[in-house]
């Protein structure tokens, strides 16, 4: 068990300058029961105490815990959803917002963000990496070409894109549908979580799916992509491997709400499994069937979804390059 009260963040600073190094930080269980990054971190921590690895430039921050409640529930979420609507408000109304109020300034003084995260259904570890080089009104940015360096070294070869553009998406769907109970806000912002508030502080970052919670590789794969960090940005003098090739490429095209308690799956589905054009996928509570619309690959389908709640992504091969 640890405090509630408090958000526990350890910073090294290295002695050799580092003017250049991009500032690092490092962040783990922002979902109480996605604990890889949690064990990830500590391992590296305890090899930075021991003197077995050494921060010789710049400045990295490491938060094992993110969201203190949901970790000692060992849930997804304390009162609401901390990955979701991430920003700093002078009226918090929940625990997550009292988190929001300390985690945005701290991610805001950082160049780089590593979110390490799991997942509850079977399947290998994937990134997720941000849009490309834009001025739109969306998601604007300008640190595409660093941020795909970092995808293609942590560790991974799967790599998602498209988040915002498909979430905004869904948004706009559920404003035609008109606001049901439970639903989430009629807002894209309320896609926003860590890499996307990091982005909008003018960094950029990465989202790195250690494996299904509780696997026992996703601590090691988290603590790879940590060590490869630090290599890359020049913060540790360690060897950088490199990347695992051939990439895969992938990018969200449509979310898909439930809309009801009697809306399910036709089968037991695992992120990333693939689609044939007209495959059944589920069927709402009203009996009208969702199919795939083209071939492709379900993402994140969640059984557990609430009414209004995301439910599951479309995704299509991405052509966007990622080096």
């Amino acid at each position: 068990m640890i405090s509630n009260q408090q958000l526990r963040s350890h910073r090294i600073t290295g002695l050799q300058g580092g003017a250049s190094v991009p500032r690092l930080i490092v962040t783990g269980a922002v979902h109480g029961n996605e604990v890889a990054g949690t064990k990830g971190i500590r391992r590296v921590l305890a090899e930075i105490d021991h003197g077995e690895l050494e921060i010789v430039r710049g400045v990295v921050t490491f938060v094992p815990v993110c969201n203190p409640l949901a970790y000692n529930h060992v849930r997804r979420m304390g009162e609401r959803n901390l990955n979701r609507r991430l920003q700093p408000t002078a009226t918090p109304q929940d625990f997550e917002d009292r988190i929001a109020n300390v985690l945005c300034p701290l991610l805001a003084e950082h160049d780089v963000l590593l979110d390490l995260h799991s997942f509850r259904s079977p399947g290998r570890p994937f990134v997720m990496r941000g849009p490309a080089d834009n001025t739109g009104p969306l998601e604007p940015f300008r640190h595409a070409a660093a941020e795909a360096q970092l995808a293609a070294h942590v560790g991974v070869n799967r790599i998602v894109e498209g988040w915002m553009s498909a979430y905004a998406a869904g948004v706009a769907r559920r404003r035609e549908r008109g606001l049901t109970p439970g639903a989430v806000h009629e807002d894209p912002s309320y896609g926003v979580g860590t890499t996307e508030y990091m982005r909008s502080q003018g960094g950029y970052g990465v989202t790195l799916e250690c494996g299904q919670h509780d696997d026992p590789e996703g601590e090691h794969v988290a603590y790879r992509a940590i060590r490869q960090t630090l290599a890359l940005l020049g913060h540790t003098d360690t060897p950088l491997a490199p990347p695992m090739r051939p990439f895969e490429c992938l990018a969200l095209a449509e979310v898909v709400d439930r809309h009801a308690e009697g809306d399910r799956f036709v089968k037991t589905w695992t992120s990333f499994d693939p689609l044939a054009e007209g495959e059944l996928i589920a069927v709402r509570a009203d009996g009208s069937e969702l199919r795939a619309p083209q071939a492709g690959y379900i993402v994140f389908p969640d059984v557990g979804a609430q009414p209004g709640h995301e439910w599951f992504y479309l995704a299509q091969p991405s052509r966007r390059p990622i080096v």
